[in-house]
């Protein structure tokens, strides 16, 4: 049988059929999933989960079943002359993500920074593999494995007790393995390092080649002409000394940090990739017959009537025409409770319907919807910022061509005045300069510190996505928040039950709980949860009547109860008394009140609300105690804003905003001077996050949230703000720190390395010390970050 077959007929042994999601198999009629209706066929599935995701792509989860056989040989290829390439995207512009102003049209490195270009605009779920994050790695891996002999043949000898002194030097072995490592592992270092220095843009990998290639190419000359140079400059078996380990080590070492850094900017492209996966793949589309057909997304064009059914994402931006439901609009507003919808109402498309049904009409499809908008919001605003690594850089551009000259000055000087032999003496000194000079302890003096602070603050809960978020967060003096699930709970609770003419809290809550067993609406949620806490046992309702957005009613233990809003009740005629009063205390505190009566009078009130975070106070209090403006930024209501702005103490409020306004609002506080940053958790956050300079997501929040933002508070607590300002301050100073060690180590050695002493006391650098005090130089730098792992947050 088909998976898409129907079910046997009655009395007939069903024969079970794959779940086209999962594969499990199953049997029609009894499948725990239910069943699905497509294209004439009906599909089972093993729960309810894979029933959703099949109903809102289809066509994804069928493809696997309509392409060939693996075994099946596919149709040749037609001949051509050409070999086959992968060919890039069409269409596709390629830039910077330190240079923006570089547009390509192909992957090509980037000819200010070197750094691989990546698209501009990412516009597939599916990501395909990182050509070059590919390549590094299988670079990586090699050449760690071929420096890690070297450096032990090398540095072993100097260990007291080394068990093989007796095989001696071994030079022509650290020359196989190191020549691996540098002219196979560290190409791509080269090629961008002599690019640079074609161009006169001297950057990182200027520095990268020139002290690695220095290092291997003295060695070389010490393998196999160790004649030329001065016998002051060799060991006492005769031979020069090798800086193999060194250029290897170094190699490995940068490949590791193109690694890490390559696997970063990945993750970056993951908030939109997310933001995309929210989109349906198809659509239910009515036809001029009224009977329905399902359509790829890509096809709905703005006019057509599409049905949506209970479970569904909406497909696209439009306006109810038929029926009516409640719908999950918080990835939009931020609001937890469902929206109902009816007639003339507008709907968003990716947002989630709830349990009714309806028929819209698409008024924008494509790029006009609100979720392409969010999409295109997040990826202008990522590539807004400046990566604290363009230091470096700065500092490289006027560090290599100095270092550079004073090598060649310092040739041309020890061959006009130096002594006899002139030539080693030059050339060894030119070297020591360029060894001395290698980037190691500046290329480690911000990776060190960022891997130690990252480390540090994620035992504290406080996960650092980029070392510009530490770089920015120490100066910030306005923080955003958002309301719900930033400094509420984001799960609305029963908070406050009101009882009339003696009634009791438990038989009013019992009454409402037994009218709401069988909805799946958030505020029934919420009473059920009451009910649970409080172990109240519940009864059945019968003549259930739901009339959608106002309320319920039935006959509770043989009461006619009714539950619902004031319309609701004024509808059915309840005597209220002092109910309207009592509701609007609670709603002046931010509360959404529900009514309960019986028999036609009202005997009470639900107040369900979304409760403040308990650490939401503290948290804010010592921000405020560290100079910083709060702001809060929310979809909800106003209403519902200002009470819990009044009970946290916060005076700039800006409610009802939608992800755009969040943004734009942003960008305005930017404008005026602040340094901001933003704390949200929801979809509806995630453009504010990024053009914020700093976004902070609750780790109880979306994945979208959390990949937009630089810095996510694993438990969603405030106080992380405070924790990660401190992480930022210390790692920061700690930053500087490490770089005046590696310039202070730079600054002396050079000088010393061209030969500044020998004139006055007869003494030289040899590129032997020179390499230790560049070493001494690193070891100061990782000395010094892992200072970090102490600090206290």
């Amino acid at each position: 049988m088909e998976h898409g077959a129907n079910p046997s007929p009655e009395g007939a042994v069903a024969e079970k059929v794959k779940d086209p999601v999962c594969g499990m198999m199953v049997t029609p009629g009894v499948a725990k999933g239910g069943s699905h209706e497509h294209a004439g066929q009906t599909y089972w599935f093993c729960n309810p989960r894979c029933k959703e995701k099949f109903a809102n792509e289809p066509q994804k989860w069928l493809a696997p079943a309509e392409a060939p056989a693996a075994n099946k040989p596919a149709p040749n290829p037609p001949k051509s002359s050409a070999p086959s390439e992968p060919a890039a995207p069409a269409n596709v512009v390629y830039v910077c993500p330190m240079d923006p102003e570089v547009r390509e049209t192909k992957p090509v490195p980037c000819p200010i920074c070197g750094m691989a270009l990546e698209p501009e605009a990412i516009l597939t779920v599916d990501e395909p593999p990182n050509p070059e994050l590919v390549d590094m790695t299988r670079r990586l891996v090699v050449s760690a494995s071929f420096s890690l002999p070297v450096l032990v043949l090398a540095m072993g000898p100097m260990i007291p007790g080394w068990p093989l002194h007796h095989w001696g030097p071994q030079p022509w072995v650290e020359f196989v393995l190191a020549t691996v490592v540098v002219l196979w592992g560290g190409f791509p270092f080269f090629e961008r390092g002599a690019r640079s220095i074609l161009t006169a843009r001297f950057n990182m990998f200027t520095l990268i080649a020139i002290g690695t290639g220095a290092a291997y190419l003295f060695s070389i000359a010490a393998v196999f002409v160790p004649s030329i140079f001065p016998k002051s400059l060799r060991t006492h078996g005769g031979s020069a000394p090798l800086y193999f380990e060194a250029s290897a080590v170094i190699i490995t070492l940068v490949l590791l940090g193109q690694v890490l850094e390559l696997q970063a900017r990945r993750q970056t492209s993951g908030a939109i990739r997310a933001l995309l996966g929210l989109a349906p793949r198809s659509a239910r589309r009515i036809r001029a017959d009224g009977t329905d057909e399902d359509v790829p997304i890509d096809v709905v064009a703005v006019g057509d009537r599409l049905r949506v059914r209970p479970g569904e994402r909406i497909p696209v931006d439009g306006v109810v025409e038929e029926g009516s439901s409640s719908v999950d609009e918080s990835m939009v507003t931020g609001e937890p409770i469902p929206v109902v919808k009816h007639h003339d109402d507008r709907v968003t498309g990716a947002t989630v319907n709830g349990s009714g049904s309806f028929v819209m009409r698409a008024d924008r499809v494509g790029q006009g919807t609100l979720l392409a908008q969010i999409v295109r919001m997040v990826s202008e605003a990522q590539r807004t910022r400046a990566p604290i690594q363009r230091l470096a850089d700065v500092v490289a551009a006027w560090f290599v061509p100095t270092v550079i000259l004073i090598s060649v000055v310092t040739f041309i000087v020890w061959m006009i005045f130096g002594p006899e032999p002139r030539l080693p003496f030059a050339l060894a000194n030119a070297v020591a300069v360029l060894i001395i000079a290698c980037p190691c302890a500046l290329g480690l003096a911000t990776p060190m510190s960022i891997m130690v602070s990252t480390g540090r603050g994620a035992a504290a809960g406080v996960l650092v996505k980029n070392a510009e978020a530490l770089e920015i967060i120490e100066r910030v003096d306005t923080l955003v928040v958002d309301k719900t699930g930033t400094l509420t709970e984001g799960k609305p609770r029963v908070v406050a039950i009101v009882p009339f003419d003696s009634q009791d809290e438990t038989q009013i809550l019992r009454l409402a709980a037994s009218l709401e067993r069988g909805s799946e609406h958030p505020l029934a949620a919420a009473i059920l949860d009451a009910v649970k806490t409080k172990s109240i046992s519940i009864g059945t309702a019968q003549d259930f009547r739901n009339v959608a957005g106002q309320g319920v009613s039935g006959r509770v233990d043989e009461q006619q109860v009714a539950l619902g809003n004031l319309l609701f009740m004024k509808q059915l005629g309840v005597e209220l008394g002092t109910a309207e009063e009592q509701a609007e205390k609670l709603r002046v505190k931010g509360q959404t009140v529900v009514f309960v009566a019986t028999n036609g009078r009202a005997i009470g009130l639900l107040g369900i609300a979304d409760p403040i975070k308990s650490s939401a106070a503290e948290a804010l209090a010592e921000l405020r105690a560290e100079g910083i403006d709060i702001v809060m930024l929310t979809g909800d209501s106003r209403t519902t804003a200002m009470a819990v702005a009044a009970e946290l103490g916060i005076q700039n409020v800006e409610a009802e905003v939608l992800p755009d306004q969040k943004s734009a609002t942003i960008e305005r506080l930017s404008k005026s001077g602040k340094i901001v940053a933003m704390a949200g958790d929801g979809i509806n956050d995630a453009p504010a996050l990024a053009r914020a300079a700093v976004g902070l997501a609750m780790g109880t929040g979306t994945d979208v949230a959390m990949q937009s933002a630089g810095i996510t508070l694993v438990k969603g607590d405030l106080r992380g703000i405070v924790r990660a300002r401190r992480l930022g301050r210390a790692t920061m100073r700690n930053i500087r720190q490490n770089l005046f060690f590696a310039f202070v180590y730079n600054g002396l050695g050079v000088p010393l390395a061209a030969g500044l002493l020998y004139p006055f006391f007869g003494l030289l650098l040899s590129p032997m010390i020179a390499s230790a005090a560049m070493s001494l130089s690193s070891v100061s730098v990782i000395g010094n970050s892992l200072r970090l792992r102490t600090i206290r947050l």
